[in-house]
Parts: structure tokens; sequence; C-alpha cells
């Protein structure tokens, strides 16, 4: 299991409701479903990994995250999940609300855009950066909404919502204490637990 789903199911409870934004293949929910007795559903959009949640018995409905989540009744889930998509949303502000009006507590990670690295392409190459965490160039990214650490919780803030727990990670999913000092400018991966 990937670095970053593997510290996710952490917070998970056992026996809990789980939807996952943007599922990929399904691997977080298996991993839940087999492993924590979670009932788990997946939203995607596309068909490849769709027909590969369908293979390994992972319930999934084909949904366009940025065209509204009403289909949902309030509080119908325990956790919200959205691994790496929250930066690609056209609202993630809206799909943020939404995930907090579906479950009772949200989990989200996204890229730092903060990061030294970043920074240091941007102010000595002046253009944006390309790297193997980060390997689209600007005009064929899918990351349309560039996010930090502070820009995040500023906006839990304006929203009247509580981060329940916060990890500062590098690209490989690794934590240190180092990170922890200076999140903005160090941590690469923001992992966060949300609830109202």
């Amino acid at each position: 299991m990937r670095a970053d789903l593997e510290i996710i199911q952490q917070w998970i409870r056992p026996g809990s409701r789980v939807l996952d934004l943007g599922c990929g293949e399904g691997q977080l929910l298996r991993h839940l479903r087999d492993h924590k007795q979670v009932q788990g559903y997946g939203l995607e959009i596309d068909p490849d990994k769709i027909s590969s949640c369908i293979r390994h018995g992972v319930n999934v409905m084909e949904q366009n995250l940025d065209e509204s989540l009403d289909n949902f009744e309030d509080n119908s889930f325990d956790t919200v999940v959205m691994t790496q998509s929250l930066q690609a949303m056209h609202y993630p502000d809206r799909v943020l609300e939404d995930m907090l009006r579906i479950g009772h507590e949200g989990i989200l990670t996204f890229p730092n855009f903060a990061h030294w690295r970043c920074r240091w392409y941007l102010g000595t190459k002046g253009r944006m950066p390309v790297s193997e965490f980060m390997p689209y160039t600007w005009y064929n990214t899918p990351n349309i909404h560039f996010c930090t650490f502070k820009d995040f919780e500023q906006l839990c803030r304006e929203r009247n919502i509580k981060v329940l727990d916060r990890l500062v990670v590098d690209q490989t999913h690794q934590s240190s204490w180092f990170s922890g000092l200076w999140p903005n400018l160090l941590g690469e991966v923001a992992i966060y637990r949300v609830s109202r």
C-alpha cells in the first residue's frame, strides 16, 4: 500500500463507514475492508480505475467531484477521505465543506507548494518546478489551486473547521522532527484529519 495510505488507515476506526473521493483503484478501501472491517465506497472518474475497483470487489461510483456531492446525505459516513486531489479541484473549499457535511471527519493529503524545493526552483530558474514528485509542466498539470500548509489552515479557520491531526512528511511520506519545526518550508506533503 502507498505510504500515505498507510498513514491514513491508522486514523480510521475499525467497523466505520468510509467514503473515498478519487479512490483510484481502491487500494485504501480494499485494505480497510480486509483489515478493519470498514464499509467503504469510492468515487472515481477514470473508467480504467473504476474497472479495477470492480475487479477487486470495491464499491465504486463514477462521479466528477467538481460537479457537487449533493447525492450524499448529511452525516452518512464516519470518515470522508481525499488523497492528492484537493489541489486539482475547481472549488476546493466547496469540496472540503461537502466532506464535512457528509462525514463526521475528513482526511486529506495535498502537496505543499511552499516547500523549499519549489521556492528554490522558482527563485533560481524562474520557472514552475518539475520533479519526480510533481512531474507536470505548467501547461499540462492537473493542479489548478496551488496550496500551502498555511493556506489550508487559514481556510479551516475561516470555515470553523477543526484540525484534529496534521502530519508533515517528505515525498516518501516519512516524517521527521526537523520538518515539524518549519512545516511550510520543509514539508512536501500535508496529511490532515479535520472535523467540525
